[in-house]
């Protein structure tokens, strides 16, 4: 129920829109032909040209703006002159740009090791609760003096060895690396592990918000494309337009009817019109390129984007207001989930410094081997036959275990040390805690930005379409009269910049506006259909027409 009602606020919206835009289908050129294969109304007596040019359609709604394949606009001749390298492009969609930016993007890759590294971290810290295994052996040869815990110096050659769990059995004491070993401060380990996990959980959500960002570079890379192309078309068409003022004015001057001057005007313009077209064409190459940097493909290899309409795309209904998106970013963005994981390890590293004093330090270590030895001083059985008397001998070795536990508390650097833990640790907790208040503004500021652009260029959608509805009928009104021998075909130049420039305001006012839509979508967090969904006002919605 939410989605249907979220499709039919975008359908609504999508009339209102579509009824400002049809002047897109007027936008001479820019349509690539009719379907019903009649012949469109032309602005040039050139035969060659006037198969090729492209004027106005009945159909209306969004798809409004069309991208012309250039063999279309052109005769056969011109078609020579610019090489446009169709054939050697690929072809994509939003769909499958979007698709590889989510599975190839170095940035999301790096992201995703970053969380691994996280989670080994994590597991680390949790594994300090496990004892270390010692597997080894020693083999102890002293000869000469040692003394006695009374002070008396003793001359002695003595032997031992020691082998199985554990290593290091000197004399009568114990084991000093121990078989099965433990050593850790409890409170230390639980909250350095608290800790850790939080900082995964900021690592996991990390990748949501690359992955976000890097969605959003792609759709407007992808809108650049787009947008590229529909000026490639514009040049083409305002090449055509000046070619025939041109061709037109140099008529007047041959006849002695026009000045030269005004043909060399024309010629000008022409110029100037062919070098714009060289220039569309190269930002193409350049849209192209940036697209596949972005979707890691190869830049040798040239795409061209799929859609043949350029129309405004709102991801967002209008009728959410600032304090609704505002919360739905609170809710969604993943930048919020990050920083307050970041804040709670923060918190988790100063609590375990406060309880650092308090945690006692646990040591355990369990040993069993076989153990034997002897020296010159005691006489027993020796493994070695015919040994010197009074020699060092090793006896039989013989099984040995030790078992050890010890708990402690410790007031590091006479409790100077501790102290400076906990300072410390809450420092970096009044960090992140202000990190998140940034980002929180940050979110705010992002949200409000692209709402009010959405908001502004969607209001100037309507204006566009009024000067390029007049600047057609001007320069319509202006080629009618210099055909009538009424004026000059120079006259025409003004008209023909005013309605160019018309053309591209258009343009660039719906790129910017499908611009902001993404980057608001974005801003939000791209929330599901269902957190967008509103009750559609069924009052606004127009009634079906009649069959």
């Amino acid at each position: 129920m939410h989605r249907r009602r979220y499709i039919q606020g975008l359908a609504h919206k999508h009339l209102r829109l579509g009824a400002s835009i049809v002047i897109c289908q007027l936008i001479m050129g820019w349509f690539g032909g009719r379907s019903d294969g009649d012949d469109p109304p032309v602005v040039t007596s050139d035969p060659k040209v006037q198969s090729g040019v492209a004027a106005g359609t009945e159909n209306s709604g969004f798809r409004s703006t069309r991208f012309p394949v250039a063999g279309s606009l052109m005769s056969s001749d011109q078609s020579d002159e610019i090489k446009l390298n169709l054939d050697e492009s690929s072809p994509i969609d939003l769909a499958t740009a979007l698709a590889l930016a989510g599975a190839e993007n170095p940035e999301i890759l790096v992201a995703m090791q970053r969380t691994v590294a996280a989670t080994a971290r994590q597991q680390l810290a949790a594994a300090q609760a496990l004892p270390n295994i010692n597997l080894g052996t020693d083999i102890e040869i002293h000869r000469g003096v040692l003394q006695q815990a009374s002070g008396n110096i003793l001359k002695v050659n003595r032997d031992s060895m020691y082998l199985g769990a554990g290593t290091q059995a000197v004399a009568a004491g114990s084991v000093s690396i121990p078989g099965v070993q433990y050593n850790l401060n409890v409170g230390e380990s639980l909250y350095r592990y608290y800790e850790q996990r939080q900082r995964r959980d900021a690592a996991a959500h990390r990748i949501t918000a690359v992955r976000n960002q890097v969605l959003l570079n792609v759709a407007v890379a992808y809108t650049d494309l787009v947008g590229a192309q529909a000026r490639r078309s514009l040049a083409i068409q305002a090449r055509l337009e000046s070619k025939e003022v041109a061709r037109i004015t140099a008529a007047y001057a041959k006849t002695g009817e026009g000045l030269p001057a005004d043909a060399q005007r024309a010629a000008t313009e022409l110029q100037l019109r062919e070098a714009e077209l060289v220039r569309a064409e190269a930002n193409v190459s350049v849209a192209s390129a940036h697209l596949a940097e972005l979707l890691n493909l190869n830049h040798s290899y040239r795409m061209h984007a799929t859609d043949n309409y350029l129309v405004p795309h709102p991801a967002v209904p209008e009728m959410i207001s600032r304090t609704e998106l505002i919360a739905i970013a609170m809710i969604q963005r993943p930048e919020m989930h990050e920083h307050q994981a970041l804040v709670h390890a923060a918190l988790m590293e100063l609590d375990g410094a406060k309880v650092l004093l308090f945690s006692p330090q646990v040591m355990f270590g369990y040993s069993n081997g076989m153990f034997g030895g002897g020296s010159n001083l005691i006489a027993g059985p020796t493994s070695v036959s015919g040994a010197a008397p009074n020699q060092a001998r090793f006896s039989t070795l013989y099984g040995r275990s030790d078992l050890d536990a010890v708990a402690y508390w410790s007031l590091r650097n006479l409790g100077v040390g501790n102290k400076a833990l906990i300072k410390s640790a809450q420092a970096r907790w009044q960090e992140a805690d202000l990190e998140l208040l940034n980002t929180l503004n940050q979110i705010r500021q992002e949200v409000v930005d692209a709402q009010i652009r959405t908001i502004a260029y969607y209001s100037q959608i309507h204006l566009r379409e009024k000067s390029v509805r007049t600047g057609l009928e001007a320069h319509r009104q202006d080629m009618i009269r210099i055909k009538s021998n009424e004026g000059h075909p120079i006259e025409t130049l003004d008209s023909l910049r005013l309605l160019r420039q018309a053309r591209q305001d258009y343009v660039e006012t719906i790129l910017q506006y499908n611009r902001a839509h993404f980057a608001l979508y974005t801003a939000l967090g791209s929330p599901p259909a269902n957190m967008l969904a509103r009750p559609v006002d069924m009052e606004t919605v127009p009634a079906p027409a009649a069959q």
